[in-house]
């Protein structure tokens, strides 16, 4: 009587047994990396009503980030300007450009301007803007470098163990206080010196090494 089943069906629970492991592996690594804010978030880039570009107002003309976010140094939050500050200028620049024509509507209307965030936290989060500028963190540490961005583009992941890594060691991203705007700032070639002498005189924790516990 001829064979219902091959051999090699012999063989499938060796195989089973072997592929299970190995499949609950990639399984875990695949969504411990493509569902991390690392993969999910960096390189967000959405679309403006207004195509405004940072590297136009921030990189040419050497606009500070605080004439637009006038709240950062002293509110947790970063605001985004109303539309007055937009009409500073725009009142009388590029003023019949037809990119800026949801912008004159608003002014008109007296509707708001409808822009997309793009650093958005989740709302258990609690960020305190003005604290980390006063602890002396540039704006590019978290931001990048806006002045060459066309576009807002996230560059960091904004995750907890991204802020933790910084939290445990704050010296690599801290500056002069007078340089936390400075998008163009380089760190000195005595960074850990200035960083120990800036975490001392802020008041500032000092870095953690957290190896003791975490191996």
């Amino acid at each position: 009587m001829a064979q219902l089943f091959p051999k090699w069906l012999n063989q499938l629970p060796l195989y089973a047994a072997i592929a299970a492991p190995v499949g609950g592996v990639l399984a875990v690594g695949g969504v411990w990396y493509y569902g991390s804010p690392r993969y999910t978030d960096v390189g967000y880039r959405p679309v403006q009503p207004v195509p405004y570009s940072h590297a136009l107002h921030v990189g040419e003309l050497g606009l500070d980030c605080r004439y637009c976010h006038v709240s950062v140094e002293r509110s947790p939050v970063a605001n985004i300007p109303p539309t007055q500050t937009c009409m500073n200028c725009h009142a009388i620049v590029a003023r019949e450009s037809p990119k800026l024509a949801p912008l004159r509507e608003s002014w008109t209307t007296g509707k708001r301007m409808r822009w997309v965030r793009v650093h958005d936290l989740p709302d258990y989060v609690f960020f305190n803007h003005s604290a980390h500028v006063h602890a002396g963190v540039g704006c590019a540490s978290c931001h990048g470098s806006i002045q060459h961005m066309e576009q807002v583009t996230q560059v960091q992941p904004l995750s907890m163990s991204w802020c933790l890594d910084c939290h445990r060691n704050p010296g690599p991203n801290l500056r002069p206080l007078s340089d936390v705007t400075n998008m163009e700032w380089s760190p000195p070639a005595d960074q850990a010196a200035f960083a120990a002498k800036a975490i001392a005189e802020r008041h500032l924790a000092p870095p953690v090494d957290c190896s003791g516990c975490h191996r």
